[in-house]
């Protein structure tokens, strides 16, 4: 009896998280005159109307295709540059470390709204305002440490005599960590690309705050700022939320285990 109450749980909370993407991805086939009248949650016919709008008339391929280069570079970068620091945090001894961890755990606290305004006069003398390096700079101040603290947990859970081999056979510190260490830090390497990306994808104030022009509006953004002439269109809103939500679901739903393992593994210790 306790598993069949559970299992209904679950299945309820299921319903209640994928119902708001059925209805979205409905409501985008179905016409503007039927879209709030009819409850019905099987569609009488598909039509494509909305989507052609959306990409016919709006051009929604240019925030389509910001989102991607932004999210991306960010992606690359943070993995990158964040795996370096946390395996020197991780692997290497010097004083201060501990306050430099610290440091990194209050920089992914900061709020996001009290540094705009600095930012956006620092981007501004070094006109960057509009453009994507503008866009990814700032992201990384809050990927970076959300990497740095993932890979940090994962890298001490790696075996230190692998490494020790690798240095005692005359591989340099820099060659074991590329052909050693990489290597078994997939899960995590991929858990915080993962997690850096769906960031990225769905950050909205910075796209606001340091895009000046449709021709760099990211996703978020270019939804928020759809305009009918008449009304509001519900329907490319609708449309547009589904372009931008499927793929990023899809990825989450493939890579859910890796996610696990990755967050599990970095977890054990801090």
């Amino acid at each position: 009896m306790r598993a069949r109450g559970w299992a209904l749980v679950t299945a309820l909370l299921v319903v209640a998280i994928l119902f708001p993407l059925y209805w979205a991805v409905i409501a985008s086939f179905t016409p503007d005159s039927r879209l709030f009248a009819s409850p019905s949650l099987v569609p009488r016919a598909l039509v494509l109307d909305h989507y052609r709008a959306l990409f016919g008339g709006r051009d929604f391929w240019t925030p389509v295709r910001n989102s991607l280069v932004v999210a991306g570079a960010t992606t690359v970068l943070s993995v990158g540059l964040g795996g370096i620091c946390a395996y020197a945090l991780a692997r290497l001894r010097f004083r201060g470390k501990a306050p430099v961890l610290a440091f990194v755990l209050a920089v992914s606290m900061f709020p996001q709204m009290s540094i705009v305004s600095p930012l956006y006069l620092l981007l501004r003398e070094l006109r960057l305002l509009n453009t994507y390096p503008g866009l990814v700079l700032p992201y990384l101040t809050f990927a970076m440490p959300l990497t740095i603290w993932l890979l940090v947990g994962f890298f001490r859970q790696l075996p230190p005599e692998l490494e020790e081999a690798g240095l005692m056979d005359g591989a340099g510190r820099l060659r074991t960590l590329w052909e050693i260490v990489l290597p078994l830090s997939w899960p995590g390497l991929a858990t915080s690309a993962i997690l850096t990306f769906l960031y990225s994808w769905n950050e909205f104030l910075f796209a606001l705050s340091f895009t000046l022009g449709p021709e760099r509006y990211t996703v978020p953004v270019a939804i928020t700022l759809f305009r009918g002439q008449y009304q509001v269109p519900w329907g490319q809103i609708l449309a547009a939320a589904v372009v931008a939500t499927v793929p990023v679901a899809a990825i989450v739903l493939v890579a859910e285990r890796r996610i696990v393992a990755g967050l599990t593994s970095g977890a054990v210790k801090g």
